[in-house]
């Protein structure tokens, strides 16, 4: 894992998480370090360290002479500790790991898997070196403007199956661009999520399984929030775009990320009790897709027709010819 030193794991951070529950109770109010010293049952020495470490990462935090702490503010970051508050997650985010700037969080989320990672655990970062996009592709991720992030999973499905769970996290995404924006977002197969026609957000699965059943899935979901038409590099191959530039207002990323992943958590829930189906519908009711004349790239094919659904594996159903109808598992829609 090449990650530099800044990491913070909400499963390390519990006595940090108090000491900010007590200032958020407290409001503007100052919290001694006696009164610290004592709720938390550490020395106030062990108090200053925790008090250090809270600066270190970007909160804010006055001495008052003679009073105690008051804070100040908050950093605008992803960390656990702010992410946290609020998120009561079932599953999905009950372990957030967090790094300052991290190679692909895909990459770091399949080594903890394969470490044995629990279910659920989500791994952010505020900038990615080589963020990952399908088919090879890079996903540019400038540091502290969007949501780079990835999530364990381990259900007890065949590897068949896995593919379903991909439009899972458009569909969760697509919630989570309605109820922070007033944008209507829109899907288009495999696994893009556009608004006014142009791509805000990308998906990227990888498994980990054997001949009958899954070790584990990465979801992998990068959404831009508040990137900035200089931060866009000139070769995108695909238009793209940002919540920012769409509605011309800046998005709070630690309250679209805690919608995100609670909608997640949701429709993940409603997987495991209901199957697949509910989740293809809502998938097709937001599809850019369906009942379009589409051409589709697969690798040095082009296939013409109209889009008549997604099959039970999440391969496009294509009406090429009079009854005739074929399954993409893998390619490029572009729309006639």
């Amino acid at each position: 894992m090449h990650c530099n030193a800044s990491l913070v794991d909400s499963a390390a951070t519990g006595t940090d998480h108090r000491i900010l529950d007590m200032f958020r109770r407290r409001g503007d109010g100052i919290l001694s370090g006696e009164e610290l010293s004592d709720a938390l049952h550490i020395s106030r020495t062990a108090v200053w360290k925790h008090i250090k470490a809270l600066r270190d990462l970007g909160y804010e935090i006055a001495a008052v002479p003679s009073r105690g702490y008051r804070l100040i503010s908050a950093p605008n970051t992803l960390i656990p500790p702010e992410l946290s508050a609020g998120l009561d997650a079932k599953r999905i985010g009950s372990r957030l790991v967090w790094y300052r700037e991290i190679e692909s969080t895909n990459e770091t989320a399949y080594q903890l898997a394969e470490e044995g990672a629990a279910e659920g655990t989500v791994v952010l970062a505020e900038a990615q070196r080589l963020g990952k996009g399908r088919l090879g592709r890079r996903w540019e991720s400038p540091d502290g403007v969007n949501l780079y992030c990835s999530v364990i999973l381990r259900p007890p499905i065949a590897p068949m199956q896995a593919a379903q769970l991909t439009f899972s996290s458009a569909v969760a995404v697509a919630r989570a661009i309605e109820q922070e924006t007033d944008l209507r977002p829109l899907i288009k197969w495999p696994n893009d999520v556009l608004v006014n026609g142009r791509k805000v957000a990308g998906l990227l699965n990888e498994l980990s399984a054997e001949t009958e059943q899954v070790n584990f899935i990465i979801l992998g979901i990068g959404v831009n929030l508040n990137m900035t038409c200089d931060q866009f590099p000139m070769e995108l191959r695909h238009p793209a775009t940002s919540l920012l530039l769409e509605q011309e207002k800046a998005v709070d990323r630690q309250s679209f990320t805690r919608v995100l992943l609670r909608s997640l958590d949701d429709l993940y829930d409603s997987f495991l009790a209901n199957g697949y189906k509910p989740i293809r519908d809502e998938w097709l009711a937001r599809s850019t897709v369906m009942g379009r004349s589409v051409r589709v790239t697969v690798q040095e094919r082009e296939v013409t027709g109209v889009v008549i659904g997604i099959d039970e594996y999440g391969a496009l159903l294509l009406q090429v010819g009079e009854g005739s109808v074929e399954k993409i598992l893998a390619g490029d829609v572009t729309l006639i």
